[in-house]
């Protein structure tokens, strides 16, 4: 059997790896003519993340680029503690770590070229076909590659996905524009590895102390508009800076002094989510991750839930007597856990926006709702899922 991956970030390497492991060659056509080094911000790879990369034996060189970052504090504007969320397994066995979403990628390409898995870059799908008795896949250069199936690990604007389903839905704008930044020498009262997450007045913040001495912030900004194709990328570091700035004036803590002196400002993007998808696969083809399923940054999910889903895809293939039986069991497995922690993500999303009245209410209740929450069983499921590679894929959710 051999499948073809189309889309070489972090979902494609990793899928490339588990399909290896239970013996199906691939090939991971990326459409990009250069590696993905430098590109993006930081993200966070949750324990069950790191759990399902275990699983192949690909997670130490993930693990070494990143630090442990094992909890989030949540404030108010005003500096009020909210609550706390454990971002790691309850046996407290593997933290969830904070890195670079670059080094995330270059750790799992890394590992998989070691292990002699192909990678063809300039490679930007434009059409596939299943053909009955395998599947045809054509590139914008004019080339082709046949395969058995094929794999969509290529993000939330897929194409693969439009292929599978030309009627699927496109991604939702959350309303919240992204974008962070790193500074040094300015002093945060925590502790290193430690997130603090303000609902600031007029926009959301949060940052974290890195081992070095860095802070790492990220910034939400409410904006009810989606911003026209090119729009943000026509304002300047220097703008978001002064805009940034004046944003979080009036709110507790560090937020305004991370931001005026922040070394780098990263590119600005509107944040989208892929709530539900009908159809995630059809015939011979299937979409996974972001492709599928692609939770807004706020679930801090993104990056764990593809590569457990490239893990379990290769289990099932492993374990079916037929692909379009392998899709279906994947899909029974995998739908209702992506989708309940897609949802909740969203419903954190509103907070983000929140106005005056809905301030007041947010700050009032979340001390009171939050350590149930974050102790709660949606929080244990979400942290310490584990993936049993001996396990025969029935197709039952767990």
């Amino acid at each position: 059997m051999k499948a073809l991956i189309i889309g070489g970030g972090i979902a494609g390497p990793t899928a490339a790896m588990a399909l290896q492991k239970a013996g199906i060659d691939s090939v991971v056509h990326e459409a990009h003519t250069t590696d993905a080094d430098g590109v993006g911000v930081f993200l966070t790879l949750g324990s069950n993340g790191i759990d399902a990369l275990r699983t192949i034996d690909a997670d130490a060189p993930a693990v070494a680029a990143g630090f442990a970052t094992p909890a989030i504090g949540m404030v108010s504007t005003t500096g009020k503690a909210l609550g706390e969320v454990r971002t790691s397994r309850p046996d407290g066995d593997i933290t969830s770590r904070t890195l670079k979403r670059a080094d995330l990628y270059r750790a799992v390409r890394d590992e998989a070229l070691r292990r002699g898995i192909r990678i063809e870059h300039g490679k930007r799908l434009v059409d596939a076909q299943d053909t009955g008795d395998g599947v045809r896949a054509v590139f914008a250069d004019g080339s082709e590659e046949h395969g058995d199936l094929l794999i969509g690990c290529d993000g939330i604007h897929s194409t693969v996905r439009g292929l599978i389903d030309p009627a699927a839905p496109a991604p939702t704008y959350s309303g919240l524009i992204g974008l962070g930044g790193y500074t040094r020498g300015v002093p945060v009262d925590a502790p290193t590895g430690s997130y603090r997450m303000m609902f600031g007045k007029r926009a959301f913040f949060g940052h974290v102390p890195a081992p070095d001495g860095e802070v790492w912030w990220f910034a939400n900004v409410p904006r009810p508009r989606e911003p026209a194709p090119g729009e943000l990328e026509n304002i300047g570091s220097e703008q978001w800076r002064r805009r940034l700035t004046d944003l979080f004036r009036d709110d507790t803590g560090p937020a305004a002094s991370l931001i005026r002196a922040a070394q780098e400002i990263t590119p600005a993007t509107p944040m989208h989510a892929l709530l539900t998808l009908p159809a995630w696969h059809r015939g011979r083809m299937i979409a996974i991750g972001d492709a599928a399923h692609a939770p807004s940054p706020t679930s801090g999910q993104g990056a764990s839930l593809s590569i457990e889903d490239a893990v379990e895809l290769a289990k099932a293939l492993r374990d079916q007597p037929t692909i379009v039986g392998a899709f279906t069991a994947y899909e029974a497995l995998r739908r209702p856990r992506v989708e309940r922690i897609v949802k909740q993500a969203a419903r954190v999303n509103t907070n983000k926006a929140a106005g005056p009245a809905g301030r007041i209410v947010r700050d009032l209740l979340m001390p009171l709702l939050l350590p149930r929450l974050a102790n709660g069983n949606q929080t244990r499921q979400t942290y310490g899922h584990h993936i049993d590679w001996n396990a025969t894929t029935t197709g039952r959710s767990v």
